[in-house]
């Protein structure tokens, strides 16, 4: 709410006279004293003499707030926050008095600062909404602008403000012309050469390279607009006043968005593993500069600066970088001088050692030469010491990986621009049903490398795992950096190879201890022993110089915390080790090891890097296996298989085709049991039967918990599947992802015909406001109905409700605003009452069941179906059950029918269905009397336990020949059903359900009503 439509609220003409209380009366005068009067001296709260007193004040600031909240139009925050509000603006009013300035000075502020200022010096409020924080630092600034207004009338201010106006005025003169003596003018030709630099720099870094593809039809150049991510930066900061242990405080680790790094910061050391991001950070930080015009962007990386030998003065930036401009003599030094740089040194990594020091000195040479300006480095992690440069006051950052929502929007971007919006979204699938693949995909580089070959093999990557990791590989440890133009950084030289037989030896060492981390000292006595096999270049170097070489140009290992080791990627350590594992002839370790979860990926890794004649060995000894994870681990290593016996190979399918896809829900969660991996082989609804796409929704579904971002990969593929059992499974399985992903990957793709949509959560409320309406409802849980209301942002499209077990729910007239509601469920809600109030609604049906009062239903003439699952108030179904309506269909349920029986059932001539649930009172003579008044009557259901518990009542039945469809619901498979025979003559159809947990063959059945179609619904 701007201050503006506040003041509307709040009329200046009767709310100014308020505030002006705030203020004792001014004297007249110019007030020409040596110290003028401050606002502590003229606020009417403070002093001996009190005009008002703090009570008065929040008095006040309650009628202010009243005022706003009160007047026509939405409130603008819950009403229950008005007090907590008004204190808080109470408060804020009082800190005028705290505030060390003079009316003249708070006029200059303006009504916002003062505003802000005020919020400062007040205690902060405490767990106010966003709407009541909102309104609270609008409603200062109108309090704020009245103040000021009142200040401007005082009769000292004028003369007092021309006096100030003369004060300044000549202490400005005073100071330009010591500036002018100080600093010489530039000369024009400054600006007009930044007219040119500025679009030369927007230009020069608008596009960003990914170095070490040479894929055929991808492009290595990505407009930066398209490719850029606003990725998150962490930091590790003190923690503030509040401590648990103040002498060994926790460090708090702060997150903020990377491009918002010299935010409140002149003096950054950027962290991040290769590909992160760092580069791509420093060239939008550098348009940006560009675009915006407030800073002059130097972008200088390390690796082009070093080999002129001497690191550049502030003379040469430009030169040192190839840029083609030539600026005004000294003009560099002018921008540095005044503080208007940016300057932005990139790759400290990418030199060599020595050169880090040489350059760290150089930095800080420009810095205490220069104060003022912004200045970011960047840098892999282990490049250099924790805290390289704290001292000199430089804060860390460290690039975070990409989350999943990063990823999808990277690639959306990455095919939009390459135009090819026809592959995003199988590769989006594979990302979320492969794990692996999913955990190469953290960074932009890797990013970018699975989306080029993903298009470069025209949408069939899964094939190609091996060339994904090949290519990973020699981009990461070679091609990389020579491509860059980068030598020798460290003291030694490691070829690709050389780096690939050190990785695979410690890989396979933290495979076989079935470990992720290992300690560096076990680390370098890998290396150690490795060394004699490997060639090095020029001379000899110790483990502990290697593995540092390892770690900082590799970017395959990295240390996560001091004397730790450990690979970028899970994904990386299983596929090497599965190499060196073959390379060592040690398949009877992977065999015996095939159990074990953890080695699924080394094993399939294995696969790949195996011969034909290793591949079928191994395969044989998963299937001898027998065990259902087994057969679906050697159907995963078959995409790695290229050459592989035919025999074996049709083998394996065969066996897998038993299990996938799943035919029955039984079937389907048997396959779950195997784990995460089945979700990579199950497939899309393509040439599956309803049954077939049914089963893998359910499988699916019951690994959503442990697996989900691989289960909604394979769930969103049937969001356009027409089956009803498909789509009501998608819709009840919502609750085991996060609602919002879920929503808008499925459920908002989803034909919502016959489709009830469950919400359970507050979360699933919130999530329900922002999806296309759902005409079929339910809620469950204790919801106030107001959050319900406010779910459902078309209730006028909303044709059926169901409400359950909610004990909020109290006046069911608030359901009035679903004027379309045909169909009404209100089960385990005690406190609801006024279903007269639903009298106006088209309701057609309506099922109640624990609820507080049932008499408004005599109101509701609409109704042609009622569902009962209670206790019925009278003597007499007719003192409940509308006796205007034209009912078709009734169900009575357990205690139904305790006080009336069937009395009074015969009014209702039209109809034509009696469904009998779990009576807990034996039917009589007189009620099945009833039943014989019933002229439509052509369906009657009973619930298995009446013929268990009260078989009396059966014996008790007349015969009734108008049924001609029975139904038995709930069946154990034991009862007695001979007695109905002789009853129901006209009998055509009999449908019988078995109790869950209980099942019997139909063929007990079949033989008692000769030439009745008899059929069984199993539960």
């Amino acid at each position: 709410m701007e201050p503006t439509v506040l003041g509307g609220k709040l009329a200046s003409s009767l709310m100014g006279p308020l505030l002006k209380k705030l203020f004792v009366a001014d004297g007249p005068g110019a007030g020409l004293v040596d110290r003028p009067v401050r606002l502590k001296s003229l606020v009417s709260f403070r002093g001996e003499k009190r005009v008002l007193v703090e009570k008065d004040v929040h008095r006040l600031a309650e009628h202010l707030v009243g005022q706003a909240v009160d007047s026509p139009g939405e409130p603008p925050f819950r009403a229950a926050e008005r007090i907590a509000v008004a204190d808080a603006l109470a408060r804020r009013l009082l800190a005028l008095g705290d505030l060390d300035m003079d009316d003249v000075q708070a006029v200059r502020l303006g009504h916002r600062e003062l505003a802000r200022t005020l919020a400062r010096s007040a205690p902060a409020p405490d767990g106010l909404s966003a709407d009541a924080g909102h309104f609270l630092d609008s409603a200062a600034e109108w309090a704020c602008l009245q103040i000021l207004e009142f200040f401007t009338r005082r009769s000292t201010f004028v003369a007092r403000t021309l006096v100030e106006q003369t004060r300044s005025q000549a202490e400005l003169i005073g100071k330009i012309d010591e500036l002018i003596t100080r600093v010489p003018r530039p000369d024009a030709r400054d600006t007009a050469f930044e007219r040119r630099y500025l679009p030369y720099v927007a230009e020069r870094h608008s596009h960003i390279t990914i170095y070490g593809i040479d894929l055929r039809d991808s492009p290595d150049r990505w407009p930066l607009e398209v490719a850029y991510l606003s990725l998150e930066a962490t930091a590790t900061d003190e923690p503030g006043a509040r401590q648990d242990d103040a002498a060994h405080p926790a460090p708090v680790t702060l997150k903020l968005p990377a491009e918002e790094a010299m935010r409140g910061n002149d003096r950054v050391l950027l962290r991040g593993d290769a590909g992160s991001g760092k580069t791509t950070l420093v060239q939008w930080l550098a348009v940006s500069a560009a675009h915006s015009g407030e800073r002059i962007a130097y972008v200088l990386p390390l690796r082009t600066l070093i080999r002129a030998g001497a690191l550049p003065a502030p003379a040469a930036f430009l030169t040192a970088v190839s840029c083609p401009l030539t600026p005004p003599e000294g003009w560099t030094e002018r921008v540095l001088t005044a503080g208007r740089a940016l300057v932005l040194v990139d790759g400290l990594d990418e030199i060599p050692a020595p050169d880090r020091h040489r350059t760290r000195d150089w930095l800080l040479a420009l810095i205490r030469a220069f104060p003022g300006n912004s200045w970011l480095l960047t840098s892999r992690p282990t490049a250099v010491r924790p805290d390289w440069l704290a001292t000199e006051g430089f804060r860390e950052l460290a690039l975070a990986p990409m989350r999943r929502p990063d990823v999808a929007t990277f690639v959306h971007r990455w095919h939009t621009a390459a135009r090819a919006p026809q592959l995003e979204g199988p590769l989006l699938d594979s990302l979320q049903t492969k794990r692996d693949l999913a955990r190469l995909a953290t960074n932009p580089l890797m990013c970018g490398l699975i989306c080029a070959l993903h298009r470069e093999r025209r949408g069939y990557l899964p094939t190609g795992r091996k060339e994904l990791y090949d290519s990973a590989l020699t981009m990461l440890l070679a091609r990389r950096d020579r491509e860059r133009g980068m030598g020798t950084v460290d003291e030694v030289e490691l070829g690709e190879e050389a780096q690939l037989e050190l990785l695979q030896r410690l890989a396979y060492a933290l495979v076989l201890s079935g470990r992720t981390e290992m300690d560096v000292e076990t680390a370098e006595s890998i290396v150690e022993r490795c060394l004699p096999s490997i060639a090095l270049p020029d001379r000899q170097a110790d483990a502990p110089t290697v593995l540092r070489t390892l770690l900082l140009r590799s970017g395959l290992v990295r240390q996560p915390a001091v004397g730790v080791l450990d690979f970028v990627h899970r994904t990386f350590q299983d596929y090497l080790g599965a190499r060196y594992a073959v390379e060592e002839g040690h398949l009877d370790v992977l065999a015996s090891h095939a159990d074990d979860t953890q080695w699924e990926d080394v094993i399939r890794m294995a696969m790949a890097h195996a011969r034909p004649r290793e591949r079928a060995w191994l395969l044989r000894q998963l299937l001898a296996g027998e065990k259902p994870r087994l057969t679906l681990l050697a159907l995963a290593c078959l995409e790695h298989a290229t050459a592989l016996d035919p025999g074996v190979r049709a083998e394996v399918e065969s066996r897998a085709a038993a299990l996938i896809p799943p035919r029955t829900k039984e079937d389907s969660k048997l396959l779950a049991e195997a784990g995460p991996l089945v979700l990579e082989l199950l497939p899309g609804p393509e040439a599956l039967t309803a049954e077939e796409s049914l089963g893998v929704t359910v499988t699916a579904s019951v690994l959503g918990t442990e697996e989900p971002t691989g289960a909604l990969g394979v769930l969103r593929r049937y969001r356009d599947h027409q089956d009803l059992d498909v789509r009501r499974q998608l819709v009840g399985t919502w609750s085991r992802f996060d609602a919002e992903e879920y929503a808008v990957e499925v459920l908002d793709h989803l034909d919502r015909t016959d489709l009830f949509f469950r919400c359970e959560s507050a979360g699933e409320l919130r999530t329900l406001a922002r999806m296309r309406p759902w005409p079929e409802l339910s809620f469950a849980g204790a919801h106030r109905i107001e959050d319900v209301l406010a779910a459902v942002p078309a209730p006028d499209l909303v044709t059926s409700l169901n409400l359950s077990d909610n004990p909020c729910l109290t006046d069911l007239g608030v359901l009035s605003s679903f004027s379309s509601l045909s169909r009404l469920w209100v089960d385990d809600c005690p406190a609801a009452t006024g279903l007269e109030r639903l009298a106006e609604l088209p309701l057609t049906l309506l099922g109640c069941g624990g609820v507080a009062d049932l008499t408004g239903m005599r109101f509701l003439r609409s109704l042609i179906s009622i569902t009962l699952s209670q206790e019925l108030p009278g003597a007499d179904l007719t003192e409940t059950l509308p006796t205007e309506a034209a009912l078709k269909f009734l169900f009575l349920g357990a205690h139904s029918t305790d006080n009336t029986g069937l009395r009074g059932l015969q009014h209702w001539t039209t109809l034509n269905t009696l469904s009998l649930g779990p009576l807990t009172t034996e039917l009589t003579v007189a009620d099945w009397r009833r039943v014989t008044e019933l002229p439509e009557l052509t369906h009657l259901y009973l619930n298995a336990r009446i013929i268990r518990d009260f078989p009396h009542s059966i014996e008790l039945m007349p015969e009734l020949p108008g049924v001609e469809e029975l139904r038995i619901a709930s069946m154990h498979g034991a009862e007695d059903l001979a007695p109905l025979v002789p009853r129901l003559p006209g009998l055509r159809s009999m449908i019988l359900t078995n109790r869950s947990g209980h099942t019997f063959p139909l063929s007990h059945f079949t033989g008692l009503f000769p030439g009745v179609e008899t059929s069984l619904e199993s539960r």
